[in-house]
């Protein structure tokens, strides 16, 4: 006993030292690289190259310590993601820094972009500013689609590859309807919902699409796609007649009847794509390739030249992803860590002004309450703007309420006013496994939240009311913050969907344009004159950023082409995970349709 005991405290000990150095180890490491890590260096006549697959969100990629540490490990991290106020940095200080001569969009066939179609608007503008200073965009692609091209259209010189193709045939939203297999499998599902429009219950309840979903899925996606057309075609001289005949016509081109079409300039390899770089940006002997430098690394350029000298603050806040109810996961809006953060900053008196950047479907009524009420109390501190992203609909709407002013792009989504409840049970599918409940309780309704049994007509009352009531304080809040007449307001609502342009049009937000123009906005009320500063919010820190390099470098090594079976299955899981997030105590929620996508 005595040699087990010895044996296994020289054990434990041993543990305890080799932890110990290992820890030491990774702090000398970190330190090390810290004090080496001098940031990107730009040689003279660079070309900037952004990779037309690049993930674009309104945040920065934030995540704990200790995922970050675990993404690191396993080379899960996504190392293509960066914010959209890095790529707007990076490109406006790219037009002026006279070392960068061009920029190279290149499109990645092993990534995959999500950025909605208002990011990339924002991003466009920031290129076009580029182009116009004089300085040279290349684009070149195998196989060019809608959503990069809508990009790649401001370039001077688009390239195809020979055995390439381009794909303009439209935009289309298909979801998922789990009605049939929820039925199969014993799943009872019921609704409480106000709004025709308000279609995110349908999935659970049909097999196909309302002639309401129907409709305004059809008009949105009408103003998308018309957006679209009309700003590549400006920039390529094709008129928005032209290119809906090669969408109605021909939709996937081949590479010679692309250039025939006027849709690229050229059909080229990438060798040969890389020769005339060469000729602009001389050679870079190390990578045996052009003088170049990647997005990511200069947005890190651009950071740095960043004037911090000023003590005024307009802060930008993200509210990106789904509204839940507490704090929230990674993606989340949580609605006590938003409701928290805007109060933190309605205390600063550093802060001057305060730009709320919305992306998001909705989720929780009772977080976006949450959130909404501290708007209002900011807003009475100081001046506070809201920004739309690609979406801001239903909950991104309801907190987007209040503010002094409402910036939308044309192709932003939002709108969405309603609400909806959705109650599931297991009883078919518990009974017919053999699987019974007996319940004892003190009061009527006692057990209207089991999942045992369908609600009975007096309990779905119960819900309809709620519903009903949050809806009308819906309709009142847009009413009164938006100066409407409430009965214009219940015309216009209904759940239904509106491009940015239509809800500019009905009074749902104040102008069109993006982030930056929404910033500026923000400062001019706050009346700061040129002294003052952009600070983001939540900031990320330090050790996570470590974390996250290391893992990017590892999830760079094992980057693969998307296959079409791996698309779908993670439109599923993505499904699955939007369900997860529908956490509000009251069970009644403003949202678009949780599968709602546009391909």
């Amino acid at each position: 006993m005595r040699d087990f005991l010895k044996n296994t405290l020289a054990t434990v000990l041993g543990l305890l030292i080799f932890l110990g150095l290992s820890i030491g180890g990774l702090l000398a490491i970190m330190i090390a690289i810290a004090a080496r890590d001098t940031g990107p260096q730009v040689k003279d006549k660079s070309v900037l190259v952004f990779d037309l697959g690049t993930n674009i969100t309104d945040a920065k990629r934030s995540t704990s310590s200790s995922q970050a540490l675990g993404d690191a490990l396993s080379g899960s991290a996504t190392n293509d993601t960066i914010s959209l106020r890095a790529v707007l940095d990076a490109i406006n200080e790219a037009t002026r820094d006279p070392k960068i001569v061009g920029i190279y969009l290149y499109g990645d066939q092993e990534s995959a972009g999500g950025a909605g179609f208002a990011t990339l608007k924002e991003v466009r503008e920031a290129l076009q500013r580029f182009r116009a200073s004089g300085k040279k965009i290349i684009a070149y692609d195998i196989s060019w689609q809608e959503r990069e091209y809508y990009l790649a259209s401001v370039a001077n010189t688009i390239v195809l590859n020979p055995i390439g193709s381009f794909d303009l045939n439209g935009l289309s939203s298909e979801s998922m309807f789990y009605a049939g297999a929820l039925k199969k499998f014993g799943i009872g599902v019921q609704v409480t919902r106000v709004g025709k429009y308000k279609s995110a219950v349908e999935p659970f309840l049909l097999t196909k699409r309302s002639p309401e979903n129907r409709e305004q899925t059809q008009q949105l996606l009408n103003d998308l796609w018309t957006e679209l057309l009309t700003t590549a075609g400006k920039d390529r001289k094709l008129t928005v007649a032209q290119l809906q005949t090669i969408a109605d016509t021909q939709g996937t081109l081949m590479a010679t009847d692309a250039l025939k079409s006027r849709l690229v300039d050229k059909l080229a390899y990438l060798d040969e794509v890389v020769a005339d770089w060469k000729q602009v940006a001389g050679s870079d002997e190390k990578n045996k390739s052009f003088r170049q430098i990647s997005l990511k690394a200069y947005a890190k350029v651009a950071e740095d030249k960043v004037d911090k000298g000023a003590k005024n603050q307009v802060a930008v806040v993200y509210a990106e992803g789904n509204i839940v109810s507490g704090q929230g996961g990674t993606g989340d809006v949580g609605g006590d860590r938003l409701a928290k953060q805007l109060r933190q900053l309605r205390q600063d008196n550093d802060v001057k002004a305060v730009v709320l950047r919305v992306n998001s479907p909705g989720g929780s009524v009772t977080a976006s309450e949450v959130i909404q009420r501290e708007v209002i109390l900011t807003r009475k501190a100081k001046p506070l703007v809201v920004s739309m992203g690609s979406v801001a609909a239903s909950g991104g709407y309801w907190i987007s309420t209040y503010s002094d002013r409402i910036f939308a792009e044309p192709n932003t989504i939002t709108g969405s006013i309603g609400v909806f409840g959705v109650q599931p049970n297991f009883q078919a599918i518990a009974n017919a496994n053999g699987i019974t409940w007996d319940a004892v309780k003190t009061g009527r309704y006692a057990d209207s939240q089991t999942t045992s049994r369908p609600k009975n007509p007096q309990e779905l009352a119960i819900l309809q009311k709620s519903v009903d009531q949050i809806y009308d304080q819906f309709l009142t809040k847009v009413a009164d913050s938006r100066k409407l007449p409430k009965a214009k307001v219940a015309e216009i609502a209904q759940g239904r969907v509106w491009s940015g342009l239509k809800a500019k049009q009905l009074g749902l937000v104040d102008e069109l344009g993006g982030i930056e123009a929404a910033i500026q906005d923000a400062a001019k009320r706050a009346k700061l004159g040129n002294d003052w500063q952009v600070e983001e919010y939540p900031k990320t820190r330090g050790l996570e950023r470590f974390f996250e390099q290391l893992g990017n470098d590892a999830a760079a090594q094992s980057a693969s082409p998307r296959d079409p079976l791996t698309i779908q299955v993670e439109k599923l899981q993505a499904d699955l995970n939007a369900l997860k997030a529908m956490n509000d105590p009251l069970g009644v929620y403003v949202r678009l349709p949780f599968n709602f996508r546009i391909d």
